[in-house]
């Protein structure tokens, strides 16, 4: 599949939200001045309505966009009655956000307890605010779809579409798959593909793009000198598979990967 007009209007439009939200709440963090325990309250106040506002747009975006996407792909309305409550906020993970927002402090605290300079510390805990601004503002699309697609009878699945410039390799084997759209779209940490809702008189099974799949199995093979399709000589599976992370849903990672809290996610530094 390939972006179409819609879509890369709609894309624009939640790259500008993220790019707002990532940004001011980069500047609520490190205008600080201080990162003690003291200070958690006072970024939380600046920081939670920001990140807050910045999911509703998303989901009023994506419900947007999935309306319209659908009086194309089913030639019939749909006007979903979209609850934010449901797609934002504490529903996203089932945890006061802020406990999430106070995880960039105790990143910066350990990393500090480690030995690390003050600066080294304060960068990690901002990288660390950056990835969990990304992750919610991704889980408020990911939420919405779940719940518009709910009233849509006529898809059938959905899909991921890449959009950045550089996609990682967990992405790219998830975008030459389908989901139903019962289940969340799987993510990782920092995700941002376009999910796609698909109307179809079958099922195609799991996998939708066999030559985009064959393409990333040979890059495997180039960047590590070997290759089996049959997951012999290289396991596959511990490519990319799909997990359940206890708080924000399905997850790509590793085969081996245990999430037993929120301190497990993290993005390659």
């Amino acid at each position: 599949m390939t972006l179409t007009p819609l879509d890369q209007r709609y894309g624009t439009a939640v790259r500008r939200v993220w790019a707002s939200v990532l940004g001011r709440s980069g500047r609520a963090w490190s205008d600080l001045g201080s990162w003690r325990d003291a200070d958690v309250r006072r970024f939380q106040r600046t920081a939670l309505p920001i990140v807050l506002a910045g999911q509703r747009q998303v989901a009023t975006l994506t419900a947007s966009y999935l309306e319209t996407l659908y009086r194309e792909i089913a030639d019939e309305e749909s006007r979903a009655e979209l609850d934010l409550d449901r797609v934002t906020g504490r529903a996203l993970r089932d945890v006061d956000p802020a406990e999430v927002y106070r995880r960039p402090f105790v990143e910066t605290w350990t990393a500090l307890s480690n030995g690390e300079p003050l600066d080294v510390a304060i960068d990690r805990g901002a990288r660390r605010l950056d990835v969990i601004t990304q992750t919610d503002l991704q889980l408020a699309r990911t939420h919405t779809v779940r719940e518009v697609t709910a009233e849509q009878p006529g898809v059938t699945y959905t899909v991921r579409e890449l959009q950045g410039e550089y996609d990682c390799a967990l992405c790219m084997i998830a975008a030459t798959q389908r989901y139903h759209k019962r289940d969340l779209a799987p993510i990782h940490p920092g995700c941002d593909c376009l999910v796609k809702t698909v109307r179809a008189d079958y099922d195609p099974g799991q996998v939708i793009d066999e030559e985009r799949l064959e393409a990333i199995h040979d890059a495997v093979e180039a960047a590590i000198g070997q290759f089996d399709r049959g997951g012999r000589a290289v396991d596959y599976r511990k490519i990319i598979i799909a997990r359940e992370h206890g708080e924000i849903g399905p997850v790509l990672g590793y085969r081996g990967q245990r999430f037993t809290g929120p301190d497990d996610i993290h993005l390659p530094t």
